[in-house]
């Protein structure tokens, strides 16, 4: 039998077309996400939605007729932004799936899948079952896939629906920017969906916006749609240092992320915005009546995330990496705002998903609300120095992490934990060590008070990890 766990990731489906996907496998895909979630008083239909690639299109078709064959109507979306998918999903409480590879080369693509309400959908919550019921169609021998009729009374209904100007007036409505003094607003799309939503988004308001790479093209003439890696910003920065802009902002391919320089042209990092923005958030919170606002934050971001939230009056809560286990514990905690150090910010007002736009229009209106430029504004939250994420090629993952974690075992006042990976803490210091789930990677992370001491740590545990 074919084997799709190279495909079907722990979040998502993603991969190569046509090498590793097609059409007839997206149909597939797309009839067993639809038995999966139309269990008795389950969905009765789905919305889908897909990106600028040039294989989008006619993936995201296939697997709406899979859905249909299967019994469920499906509500076309067509070219949208995950975020927007998930408003969707949100708004008209359907399962929904994405066709996209986000920040992925233009060879690939994929679908993110959630069910109604933005709910997601990953390993845990359904991806396996979808995996093992389109495995059980493929033959054998040929490789060919063959979906079995639906016990369902009736084909489903594929019908179109713009849901863009109604996603725009959500965002609008959580963050009103129309007070703020005028800003100027370089904004890099990657050739990715944030040209197809920031023209709309931000029509209007006081922002005069300098666009690069506003045109949809899936093959990134430019450059990468992954504004994490340093090189992908530097059109950006060049951009807002020439025009004397006050801020930028960098879309990845499906616009579900964004990130942010301020007038100088340098980052400002994840984990400073989601302190800015967890600011904000409990500030609302609070003004309506809450006592002690959650905020999620992961591992990986920066020790001031959590400080702050506590000066603030919220309750920071600490989980793994990954957008399954934050959207867990905003339901478990009723938390008002999450975010990630790879700049996914999740809001409670936006159904517990991720969307860039939304943190992009709070730094925006914190800015635009009074007089200093970015750069001072974001510095309160910039109280400790990161080493960024660092990966190294080990063939022994276990191995390698058992012996950093004994190089540290009797220094005084350290602490371990395994929460996700290895996690090792001083008094101004830390550090934490990851096994990749999909390749021979260790992921490494460190944060220091300052940068001598960062890069000492960061040295001696790499010189542990690639002996």
């Amino acid at each position: 039998m074919r084997d799709l766990k190279q495909l079907v990731k722990a979040y998502d489906v993603r991969g190569v077309v046509p090498d590793q996907w097609d059409e007839s496998l997206s149909r597939a895909f797309g009839a067993a996400f639809a038995r999966i979630v139309a269990v008795p008083g389950g969905a009765r239909a789905v919305v889908v939605g897909h990106d600028m690639r040039p294989s989008s299109p006619g993936l995201a078709r296939a697997f709406a007729e899979g859905v249909a064959e299967s019994g469920l109507d499906v509500v076309e979306i067509g070219l949208c932004s995950t975020d927007q998918l998930y408003f969707a999903s949100g708004k008209l409480d359907l399962p929904g799936a994405m066709f996209t590879a986000s920040h992925n080369p233009a060879q690939y693509n994929g679908i993110k899948m959630c069910r109604a309400g933005a709910a997601p959908v990953g390993e845990d919550t359904g991806l396996v079952e979808i995996r093992e019921l389109v495995e059980s169609w493929i033959d054998e021998g040929t490789g060919a896939v063959t979906v079995p009729a639906a016990a369902a009374e009736r084909t489903g209904e594929i019908t179109s629906q713009d849901e863009l100007q109604s996603y725009a007036q959500h965002l609008r409505h959580l963050v009103d920017l129309s007070g703020i003094r005028p800003l100027k607003v370089v904004v890099d799309a990657g050739n990715g969906m944030g040209g197809h939503t920031v023209p709309v988004v931000l029509a209007d308001l006081p922002l005069d916006i300098v666009p690069m790479y506003f045109e949809l093209d899936g093959t990134f003439p430019n450059h990468e749609a992954n504004p994490l890696d340093p090189k992908n910003l530097v059109d950006l920065q060049v951009k807002v240092r020439e025009v004397g802009a006050d801020l930028g902002l960098a879309f990845d391919g499906d616009a579900d992320r964004c990130f942010v320089v301020d007038e100088k042209g340098d980052p400002v990092s994840p984990s400073a915005i989601t302190a800015l923005v967890a600011g904000r958030e409990i500030a609302k919170a609070k003004a309506a009546g809450e006592t002690e606002p959650v905020i999620i934050h992961n591992l990986i971001t920066s020790w001031a995330v959590p400080e702050i939230v506590t000066e603030q009056g919220g309750r920071p809560v600490r989980t793994r990496v990954g957008h399954s286990f934050i959207k867990q514990e905003m339901a478990r905690t009723g938390a008002i705002f999450g975010g990630e150090h790879s700049a996914h910010y999740y809001f409670r007002d936006f159904w517990k998903a991720d969307t860039g736009m939304l943190a992009a229009l709070h730094v925006m209106a914190a800015l635009g609300e009074q007089a200093e430029p970015l750069s001072a504004l974001t510095a309160v939250y910039e109280r400790y120095t990161a080493s960024g994420e660092i990966n190294s090629t080990v063939a022994d993952q276990a191995g390698r992490t058992a012996a950093v974690r004994e190089a540290f075992a009797d220094q005084p006042g350290v602490s371990f934990d395994t929460l996700d990976g290895l996690t090792v803490a001083g008094q101004d210091w830390w550090f934490n060590l990851r096994a990749s789930n999909t390749e021979p990677l260790l992921r490494l992370n460190v944060e220091a008070r300052d940068e001598e001491r960062m890069a000492e740590l960061r040295d001696q545990v790499l010189a542990i990890v690639r002996a």
